[in-house]
């Protein structure tokens, strides 16, 4: 790994470039930047969310997740290199159907909205899904592995489930799309 930061201001990126953690510098509106900014982006909304009352096995599994989001932002940092393992998918998998398992089947959309909580995971999801497609944006021009590509496509699954979990906390429940659509087909099925 490149050298650990002793200094923040550095003045270094004031032409508009950064660097890598191999050293190299590249413009701050690389594609590479712009996907590692979105996992630090992610990472701080986990951040924000963790702030929030909620039941310790998912506290728990999000800091295990910052931490994953922090070895994928390394990996991104140093092309070639492998930071984020295997493993981290079969967690986020495990996690999915253990809390997929406690929640009703959805009969319809529902709104990111609810407990402040399960609003913020809602957004940890959206930004999830704007750093996968930053991976894939990268990976048409770079080399990247697949793993940190498929562990945010997971990771979003993984914030959609809790943020229904997060939801039913306090005897809650989701907040339902009001579809005109689905309301005339039940009238007429009424």
């Amino acid at each position: 790994m490149g050298n650990r930061l002793t200094q923040i201001a550095t003045r270094t990126g004031d032409d508009g470039s950064t660097g890598l953690g191999d050293n190299t510098r590249v413009p701050k509106n690389h594609l590479r930047v712009a996907a590692m900014g979105d996992v630090d982006e992610l990472n701080s909304h986990i951040g924000l969310l963790l702030c929030e009352t909620m039941p310790a096995p998912v506290r728990e599994l999000l800091v295990d997740v910052q931490h994953q989001l922090f070895n994928l932002g390394g990996e991104l940092s140093m092309p070639g290199y492998t930071l984020l393992k295997p493993e981290a998918l079969l967690q986020l998998d495990n996690a999915l159907a253990e809390h997929n398992a406690t929640l009703p089947r959805l009969a319809e959309f529902i709104l990111p909205a609810g407990t402040r909580a399960a609003s913020q995971a809602h957004v940890c999801r959206t930004v999830a899904r704007r750093a996968e497609r930053a991976v894939v944006a990268l990976g048409a021009t770079d080399a990247v592995n697949d793993t940190p590509r498929r562990y945010l496509n997971r990771l979003s699954d993984l914030m959609f489930v809790l943020a229904r979990v997060l939801n039913r906390v306090d005897g809650g429940d989701d907040v339902y799309w009001k579809s005109e659509r689905l309301a005339r087909q039940q009238q007429q099925e009424d």
